[in-house]
């Protein structure tokens, strides 16, 4: 099952996408409401649509007629750091030399970005004046309704349960603003949060069955080409973790919802320009600039394309106050 949103002639549609049409959900319900049901309550509205269609093609539209939304309003987006050629690459170009810290090897890593500036497919992204603007090619999963989801401390297949299906995820960066952020130690922040494109819809997590190895990591192909040139390939199941055990550990001490979105982090030989970045030691391929398309493909889904429009100025903020430290308020006279 594929599921999507859209717009067509000023109107916000919800549902299936079927063959090169999409169908409304049947009582007009939306993705959030769909997610809250899981995947049973998924594939019964399936079957209404489909009976729906069967009695009426009025009630579809074609794909190539609607404009495609982010398939979820997400609840909240945790993005992880789970290739471990990626962390190598990246490496090479922050720190000079290729070097995975062992702390990564222990637990998976990620980052909360912001669920409010999620791009649609073919959106032309407006990125904060940059010189080192990037993509990141990612699979994401969205969590949806199961017997264990809003608990603590799952176990990976409980986890496993609660994964409704997946979406590809473009997680744009300002790699100049992301590394000073970090010098902090703290972030990324304005680094990464203009932008996050999901898309171009959900597929069940059903339909990948036949992609899980014996691990029950993902073998899915995944490409990423800038202006048609092919720049990244590689497999989902290099990940060093399995999409159920990133889910149980993010569900730690907290929870995990339907709606939300976890990324698996960048793929690895070529996922972003960082990574390559850092193998050639320098800006060789260059940054992505004004009018470039980055198109991603992961087997199973389809492709996401978007294009690189214009930067967006913003109002300059003072460097901080160095300040006196003192502890106690100046009495002021009084009249």
């Amino acid at each position: 099952m594929r599921i999507a949103r859209w717009t067509h002639n000023g109107h916000i549609g919800q549902g299936f996408v079927v063959d090169d049409r999409v169908v409304g959900f049947a009582d007009g319900e939306s993705v959030s409401e769909i997610l809250a049901r899981g995947l049973e309550g998924a594939r019964e509205a399936h079957g209404r649509v489909l009976h729906q269609l069967r009695e009426s093609e009025t009630a579809a539209l074609l794909l190539a007629d609607v404009e495609l939304l982010a398939p979820v309003v997400p609840a909240s987006i945790r993005d992880f750091v789970s290739f471990e050629e990626h962390v190598e690459g990246v490496s090479a170009g922050v720190e000079g030399k290729s070097h995975v810290a062992p702390e990564w090897y222990e637990a998976p890593t990620f980052y909360f970005t912001n669920p409010h500036t999620v791009h649609a497919p073919g959106q032309q992204l407006r990125p904060p004046v940059t010189e080192r603007l990037d993509f990141e090619l990612e699979l994401a999963a969205i969590i949806g309704a199961a017997p264990a989801v809003g608990e603590s401390n799952l176990t990976a297949t409980d986890a496993a349960s609660v994964i409704f299906g997946y979406t590809i995820m473009n997680d744009w960066s300002a790699r100049d603003l992301q590394a000073r952020e970090m010098q902090v130690r703290l972030g990324p922040a304005k680094g990464k949060d203009f932008g996050t494109v999901l898309g171009p819809w959900i597929v069940t997590a059903d339909e990948f069955e036949q992609y899980l190895d014996e691990e029950g990591f993902l073998q899915l192909r995944a490409e990423v080409r800038v202006n048609g040139e092919l720049l990244g390939e590689d497999l989902i199941s290099n990940m060093g973790w399995p999409f159920p055990e990133l889910v149980a550990y993010a569900s730690r001490t907290s929870r995990v919802i339907p709606g939300d979105v976890l990324g698996s982090g960048t793929v690895g030989n070529g996922g972003c320009l960082g990574e390559l970045w850092g193998r050639n030691q320098g800006l060789i391929p260059p940054p992505l600039k004004e009018g470039d398309v980055v198109a991603m493909s992961i087997e199973g889904i389809g492709d996401l394309i978007n294009r690189v429009g214009a930067p967006q100025g913003a109002p300059e903020l003072p460097p901080a106050r160095r300040r006196t430290r003192q502890r106690h308020r100046t009495r002021r006279a009084t009249a």
